[in-house]
């Protein structure tokens, strides 16, 4: 009875989150509604400063990872290929993989670890200080203050973030070819030509999906903490927990549905 007294509950609690984070997701809709109507109630210097720290901030780790992403996936590619005498092939194979699939998903899960941790942690903090009891006080909604910012900074962030990783992965793929005998023009034009723009615009949306997705989780994850001792530590936690399982769900629902519509 126990282990289905603990699957119960961790249902329970699954489910109470996935409502949590639509209640969220419907507030921040109707704030971003508004937004539109009255451009000057949004919190410009907040957003700004929130896109510096999720994008410039973490342009170093990203593009540090998607060059190591780019130098694993040529020697891995180029070793197969390499029975067919058809390395240069390598450079299609990662300029397809970084823009439709790798380029966005690594991106996300470095947000999702960097500033969906970082969100929950600040909102948290304010609940347990009982700042956002103050801010309903005074008339003034939680989540136009604090959630649309963050969330419109993870949005934005995402492209940035993407962009560098998937050229800093095709540099790292290039100096592992130029090793291999293929000269850097051969490998660039195989890119160009690889790189259509339907996949560039997929990576994109996927990237723009992935951003609104951690911002949600992590801001969500920041206004349930509870007031105890450990209680900033489980929100952060859950942020990126939550946030890496949001991205694994929507990339794979996105797979399939690029299959369907044969993109």
């Amino acid at each position: 009875m126990a282990v289905f007294s603990n699957v119960g509950m961790k249902s329970v609690a699954v489910a109470s989150g996935v409502a949590g984070c639509l209640a969220v997701l419907g507030e921040t809709c109707t704030c971003a509604f508004g937004m539109l109507l009255h451009p000057r109630r949004f919190r410009f210097g907040d957003a700004a400063l929130a896109f510096q720290r999720a994008a410039f901030d973490g342009l170093p780790i990203s593009a540090g990872i998607g060059f190591l992403l780019g130098v694993i996936l040529a020697f891995q590619s180029a070793a197969a290929l390499k029975m067919f005498g058809a390395e240069v092939y390598v450079s299609d194979f990662l300029a397809i993989a970084l823009f439709r699939e790798l380029g966005p998903l690594v991106t996300a899960i470095i947000l999702a670890g960097r500033s969906g941790s970082a969100f929950a942690a600040e909102i948290g903090t304010m609940k347990v200080d009982e700042e956002l009891d103050a801010l309903t006080t005074m008339g003034l909604p939680p989540v136009r203050f604090l959630v649309m910012p963050r969330v419109v900074a993870a949005v934005l962030a995402m492209p940035v973030l993407t962009i560098f990783a998937e050229l800093t992965g095709l540099v790292g793929g290039a100096a592992v070819l130029s090793m291999m005998d293929v000269p850097p023009t051969v490998f660039w034009s195989h890119v160009s030509g690889a790189s259509t723009p339907l996949s560039i615009s997929i990576g994109i949306i996927k990237g723009l999906i992935f951003g609104l997705l951690v911002g949600l989780i992590g801001c969500t994850a920041g206004m349930r903490t509870k007031s105890t001792a450990d209680g900033v530590g489980v929100a952060a936690t859950a942020a990126v927990v939550g946030g890496i399982v949001a991205i694994a769900v929507s990339d794979g629902l996105m797979a399939v549905l690029c299959y369907i519509w044969d993109l």
